[in-house]
C-alpha cells in the first residue's frame, strides 16, 4: 500500500496575504484548492496519506538575509500558519532555514519512521522552496508528485516555469486527479494525471 505526505511549503503570513511583506500573489489562489485537500486528508479514516506542514522559520542574524531581506524570523507573526490552513492534531511541524524542507532537519527522519515512499510538494513559491524540496526528495530515493494548482509563485510566468522544471523529475497533477485517483483506489503516482508527466 503506498504511503504519502502532503508536504505544505511554508503558506506563512510573511508570504500569504495583503499584509505579507514577502507577498506571494499566486498564494492567495492556492487557498480554496488547499483548504479542499486539507479536509480530503482530515476525512480520510486510515493514516496512509500524512499532511506536513513545512515552516520558514529563521534565526534573527540567519545567512539568508544576506541575499533576502529579513523575513519567516522564528516565533514572529511572519513566521507563523495563515490561519486558513492551520494545522490541527498531530500534523507534523518541520521549520526550515533554507530553500528545501530537507536542509539541514528532520524531514528525512521523520517520512522513514512513518514508512512513506511518495511525497507530494504544494505551497510557495513554485520555483523556489518547492522546487528545491522537490529535489532533494528525488535525492533521497522519494517518488515525488507535484500539485499543480496547490503551489503559486510571484508571477504566473515563474509558476509554470517552475512547473516545467519539475514535470522532468516529478510528476505533475492536479489537487482533483490526485483525489480521484485515491478515490478509485489507485496510487496517484501510478494512475491518474498527464499520463506522459509533461506540462505543456
Amino acid at each position: 500500500m503506498p504511503r504519502h505526505a502532503i508536504l505544505v511549503i511554508d503558506m506563512l503570513n510573511d508570504f500569504v496575504g495583503e499584509k505579507a511583506p514577502l507577498r506571494c500573489p499566486g498564494g492567495d489562489d492556492i487557498i480554496e484548492p488547499l483548504q479542499k485537500l486539507f479536509e480530503w486528508v482530515r476525512n480520510r479514516q486510515d493514516d496512509d496519506v500524512h499532511l506536513v506542514h513545512i515552516q520558514e522559520a529563521h534565526r534573527k542574524h540567519d545567512a539568508d538575509f544576506r541575499v533576502r531581506p529579513v523575513h519567516a524570523v522564528d516565533g514572529t507573526w511572519g513566521s507563523d500558519f495563515i490561519p486558513a490552513l492551520y494545522p490541527e492534531g498531530d500534523e507534523y511541524i518541520v521549520k526550515k532555514r533554507r530553500h528545501s524542507g530537507f536542509a539541514h532537519t528532520d524531514l528525512d527522519l521523520y517520512l522513514k519512521e512513518e514508512n512513506i515512499d511518495t511525497v507530494v510538494v504544494t505551497g510557495v513559491w513554485t520555483n523556489v522552496c518547492v522546487r528545491s524540496t522537490a529535489t532533494d526528495a528525488l535525492a533521497n530515493a522519494y517518488k515525488v508528485i507535484t500539485l499543480s494548482d496547490g503551489c503559486a509563485s510571484k508571477t504566473d510566468a515563474m509558476h509554470e516555469h517552475g512547473l516545467v522544471d519539475l514535470s522532468i523529475f516529478t510528476k505533475v497533477m492536479s489537487i482533483d486527479e490526485y483525489i480521484d485517483a485515491w478515490n478509485k483506489g489507485e496510487d496517484p503516482w501510478i494512475g491518474g494525471g498527464d499520463a506522459e508527466n509533461k506540462v505543456e
